[in-house]
C-alpha cells in the first residue's frame, strides 16, 4: 500500500500553511480594494434636468468630492428614448470649499432627449 500511495512531497502542515497565507492575502487585498473603490474621488448625481426643445438640454447636478479644492469635470449624457445618446457634454467643476456643490449646464442634442445621466466624474 505504502508503494502504490508514497508520502507527499511537501508536507500537510506546511500545505495548510501556505494555502492558509494565501487566503490571508487574498482577502487583505480584496478588502483593500473593496474599500479603495467604494468612495471615488468625485461621483455626481442628477439633481434635475429639462428638455427645453427638440435638441437641447437643460440638467443640473449635484458633484460630491472627497477634496473639494480639486477641480473636476463630469460626463453628462443625454438619451433618447431608445436609449442611444444623442448629446453628451463635460462639465467642468471648479474647485470650492463645499464638498458637494450644484452644477448647471445646457448643451445640444442631435435629436429629442428623454433621459439624462452622468456617465462619471475624474480630475480635471
Amino acid at each position: 500500500m505504502r508503494r502504490r500511495y508514497p508520502k507527499p512531497r511537501v508536507p500537510r502542515p506546511l500545505m495548510v500553511g501556505l494555502i492558509s497565507v494565501g487566503v490571508v492575502i487574498g482577502l487583505t487585498w480584496l478588502v483593500w480594494t473593496a474599500l479603495l473603490h467604494s468612495r471615488p474621488i468625485a461621483a455626481g448625481h442628477i439633481q434635475s434636468f429639462e428638455i427645453t426643445s427638440d435638441s437641447s438640454v437643460s440638467v443640473t447636478i449635484a458633484v460630491e468630492r472627497r477634496d473639494p479644492s480639486l477641480p473636476v469635470t463630469c460626463r453628462v449624457l443625454a438619451q433618447a428614448s431608445d436609449f442611444q445618446p444623442v448629446g453628451e457634454q463635460q462639465v467642468p467643476v471648479a474647485a470650492a470649499s463645499d464638498r458637494v456643490v450644484e452644477v448647471t449646464a445646457a448643451f445640444t442634442t442631435l435629436r429629442r432627449a428623454t433621459a439624462v445621466v452622468v456617465k462619471g466624474c475624474a480630475l480635471a
